[in-house]
């Protein structure tokens, strides 16, 4: 099958539509990737690009991408969102056509995290091509926008939910990552377009690992201490609050650490509290590449997840619970609804409320007072799950059967 993938966010930055599309690749498909300058998640462009012009490159050396001029995120502000959403857009309805003109395509598929408004450039293509759009959705809008505090106007959320709606009357498929996701999109379209497809990631046991990476003081913590492991976006929407706020009230335990590895909007606040407060306990890792994170979840005791007390969080699977269900390490979750419940489901941990600081420093003691093997297996529930659920290479190939059913499905209705 020839496939564009349409993506704001590509490699170097760190999303799981990088894998994705080498998988396919792999399984004999023919991708394109069509995608902007990176700089996710600290608004600056990345070494050895500029925000300026179009670039051609090769991802692994075999697949072709096409990268469009855009504004950068700068310092994560409302103001410098938009316009860095609505930058990609521009370029990608000027460029794209242009850039793939003599290329066909039998689908092409857009992955879409926030903003949704990403798609936009992917539907001139869908004319033009005469191909299958899709769409994987990856937050729900307009209320990721309420929900992260970046719009509150009535007006406003009501104007972004007809095009959101305009966007999804285009789309041919809507596969959501979460089956939370299938009522709210339904408001939004015709129910017969959705489709429920969760994120996956590679099976890390297959996965070339970098070890010895980790710095001295890293490494010895993790060596050393009873560590649960915060890993991603340190934002608005992943409530660190709570975690600031639990490893306050486990100031006493001396043998327990919460490390955090990654950044975002909201690590500045956190480093000011922890030094506030003294809080020893919390260890500010920074950011790693992918390569090293299975050292370091490894070495954890734990790994431990967040998000906001919202309504539109609790409908949401954050990728990383994937991840962590991967890694075959008990979790730690204080989130509502759809993450819960897997983890629930799969045996993999232990699960509070969302933004319950006291219930997560329990469940830390709780996690720290059981025994080796009781650890162990919540850990190998999780790997268990993960593999009949999440692993990648059987999703690529998931993916594929859902679209071309997908696509004799609509030609039977011409």
């Amino acid at each position: 099958m020839k496939i564009f993938v349409v993506t704001q966010y590509f490699w170097p930055e760190t999303f799981i539509i990088n894998d994705l599309v080498m998988h396919l690749n792999n399984q004999g498909h023919d991708v394109t990737v069509l995608t902007g300058k990176p700089n996710y998640p600290d608004g600056v462009v990345f070494d050895g690009y500029s925000e300026e012009g179009v670039l051609h490159e090769k991802y692994g050396g075999v697949i072709d991408i096409f990268r469009v001029p855009l504004r950068t995120r700068k310092t994560g502000c409302s103001r410098d969102l938009i316009l860095n959403y609505f930058s990609f857009v521009w370029s990608g309805l000027r460029y794209f056509s242009k850039l793939v003109k003599g290329r066909e395509a039998d689908a092409i598929l857009v992955f879409a995290p926030s903003p949704i408004t990403s798609a936009i450039a992917a539907v001139p293509l869908k004319l033009m091509k005469n191909a299958h759009l899709a769409i994987w959705v990856q937050d729900l809008w307009p209320q990721s926008l309420a929900a992260t505090g970046h719009v509150n106007n009535p007006l406003l959320l009501s104007m972004m939910g007809c095009l959101v709606r305009a966007i999804y009357y285009f789309a041919d498929s809507l596969l959501v990552q979460s089956r939370a996701f299938y009522e709210p999109v339904a408001r939004l379209a015709s129910d017969d377009k959705i489709v429920y497809y969760p994120n996956s990631i590679d099976d890390p046991s297959r996965v070339e690992r970098k070890t010895g990476a980790l710095p001295t003081e890293l490494s010895s913590l993790l060596h050393n201490k009873f560590c649960i492991v915060f890993a991603g976006n340190i934002g608005a929407a992943q409530s660190v609050e709570t975690i600031v706020q639990a490893t306050l009230l486990l100031k006493d335990h001396d043998d327990i650490r919460v490390v955090m590895v990654g950044s975002g909007s909201r690590l500045g606040w956190v480093r000011e509290k922890k030094e506030a407060l003294q809080l020893d306990n919390i260890y500010l890792a920074g950011r790693f590449p992918m390569q090293v994170m299975p050292e370091i979840y490894q070495d954890a005791a734990g790994l431990i997840v967040t998000l906001k007390n919202e309504t539109i969080f609790s409908l949401t699977v954050p990728s990383k619970v994937q991840a962590y269900l991967a890694a075959g390490k008990p979790i730690i979750a204080a989130l509502n609804g759809e993450g819960a419940k897997i983890i629930e489901e799969s045996g993999a941990g232990l699960v509070c409320a969302a933004e319950d600081a006291k219930a997560l420093a329990n469940a830390i003691i709780t996690l720290y007072e059981m025994n080796e093997a009781s650890r162990g297996q919540m850990g190998n529930n999780g790997y268990a799950y993960f593999l009949e659920h999440f692993e990648m290479g059987r999703q690529a190939t998931r993916l594929i059967k859902v679209l071309e059913q997908r696509m004799t499905s609509k030609e039977r209705e011409r």
